[in-house]
């Protein structure tokens, strides 16, 4: 079947890849994994083989037909296909209903990446673990550590979720049809840390964006644009022990929480 490139479908093709996926995401001994575009079903039988069940959320009618025929003729019948966009998957009631958290796998369509991130995000209750396979620049940014050319706004979202590391990277000849860009796998543990630096969830997502509004800006300058008075971001500086010249990302999370506090209070 024939790829369509507006869904953003490259299938996988490396066999020894799609084994390092599924042995990534750990022990799936009667574990119920949801796979985020199953697409032709590489990964999927992978994971079929390993776990309990294989709740397979596939976008493309076409795809998802050829994925039932295919599992449905595997006498273990641990595949459940749903054809339903990933954005509107239900985890919570998807975790409910295994009676655990859940397991996560996806080659992600590059042009959704962060739409699905910020999903899995805001669906953390319900999730153990993923393993995501991203646009090496995405995975970059992901996993970036403060200080460095990638970290900022996605880095720091995505890790006050939980911690992300870098696990492999694929070249475009991994994929039918090949990307233009290399791929990168990368493993997100689900656990977060608002209520360990005592901040509230929506109210400091809100600051981490204006704190990253202006890469170039320093901290200071990017607050007082965004209406801070000036004597107050330079008396929170000065509480949250920052350097005035700053950049965000030079922050690390507890800073960006010690921050918060001072200009809450």
């Amino acid at each position: 079947m024939p790829a369509k490139p507006k869904l953003g479908q490259n299938f996988l093709v490396d066999s020894e890849a799609v084994e390092r996926i599924a042995a990534s995401i750990g022990d799936l001994s009667g574990r119920t994994v949801v796979e985020i575009g199953p697409g032709r079903g590489a990964i999927t039988g992978a994971l079929a083989a390993r776990a309990a069940h294989v709740l397979a959320v596939e976008l493309d009618p076409l795809l998802a037909a050829g994925l039932r025929v295919e599992f449905l003729l595997e006498p273990s019948a641990r595949v459940t296909v749903i054809e339903q966009d990933a954005l509107r998957f239900d985890f919570a009631a998807a975790s409910e209903a295994a009676g655990e958290h859940l397991l996560v796998v996806g080659n992600l369509p590059y042009g959704i990446t962060s739409q699905i991130l910020l999903k899995l995000a805001a669906s953390q209750a319900a999730l153990d673990r993923a393993v995501l396979m991203v646009q090496r620049e995405v995975a970059d940014r992901v996993t970036a550590q403060p200080g460095s050319r990638d970290y900022g706004l996605l880095s720091v979202t995505v890790q006050m979720y939980g911690p992300a590391e870098r696990l492999f990277t694929l070249p475009p000849e991994s994929f039918n049809p090949p990307p233009d860009v290399f791929s990168t796998v990368f493993r997100w543990r689900f656990a977060p840390r608002f209520d360990e630096l005592g901040v509230e969830e929506a109210s400091f997502l809100r600051f981490v964006r204006t704190a990253f509004a202006q890469k170039r800006k320093t901290l200071a300058n990017n607050l007082r644009a965004a209406g801070v008075a000036p004597a107050a971001v330079t008396s929170a500086l000065g509480e949250a022990a920052i350097d005035p010249m700053a950049r965000a990302e030079a922050l690390p999370l507890e800073s960006f929480a010690a921050l918060w506090h001072s200009l809450e209070d």
